[in-house]
Order: C-alpha cells, then sequence, then structure tokens
C-alpha cells in the first residue's frame, strides 16, 4: 500500500512539534485535528495520558449552526474555552497537529482566545 508523500510530510511534522510540546496537568495541551468536514479538538494531559475535555463541529449545539466551515471552527473553539473554564484551566499549550496555522486551525485558536484561554 502506497503511502502519499503530504501524509508522510505531515507525521514527520507532527512528531517534530510533539518533541517540543507536552500538556500537564496545570496546562494542558489544546490538540488539533482536521478532516476534511470537521474539526476536533481535545485537551489533553500527556503526563497522566488522559484527554480532559473536548469538542468538535459533530457536537449538536454546533452542528446546528449555519456557516462556513472557518466559522464553525471558530464556535469549536469557543467551546473548548468554555469546558476547559469550567475544569479550572486558563492557560494551554497550543498544538497544530502538523497543519499550517491558517484557515480552520487559525479560527480555532482565535475562538479559543476569545473564549478565555491564554496560549
Amino acid at each position: 500500500m502506497k503511502t502519499d508523500n503530504k501524509v508522510i510530510r505531515r507525521q514527520k511534522i507532527r512528531y517534530s512539534i510533539r518533541r517540543k510540546v507536552a500538556g500537564t496537568p496545570e496546562k494542558p495541551r489544546l490538540s488539533v485535528y482536521r478532516s476534511n468536514t470537521d474539526i476536533y479538538v481535545q485537551l489533553v494531559d500527556d503526563v497522566n495520558g488522559k484527554t480532559l475535555a473536548s469538542a468538535s463541529s459533530k457536537d449538536k449545539d454546533i452542528k446546528a449552526q449555519k456557516g462556513t466551515k472557518v466559522e464553525i471552527s471558530k464556535l469549536v473553539g469557543t467551546a473548548i474555552a468554555q469546558k476547559a473554564a469550567a475544569l479550572g484551566f486558563t492557560t494551554v499549550v497550543f498544538d497544530r497537529g502538523g497543519y499550517l496555522y491558517h484557515g480552520r486551525v487559525k479560527s480555532v485558536a482565535d475562538g479559543a482566545r476569545e473564549g478565555g484561554l491564554q496560549f
């Protein structure tokens, strides 16, 4: 099975980022995954290997909203910021997951910042 060069390149970038970025129980990692249709974010504690909170464009309240993928991504960012605030987190480490900081990934970050998270 031949693997696409774009996928291999993103994996290398992802591993490079993960060597530098790690979440702690006090400052979790905000991990972003972008598929063709949806976007998913998680707050991850890498020390204990636990996902603390997650949000995606498939959540009922977000899926009910109409708009472009970039606008929906911003809503996902604000949703994860609200969940983080409920858990008592104000600062996180942003992990773009090997994607360019542009478009939907940037929109998630902007939404999270507007929701009160700092990174």
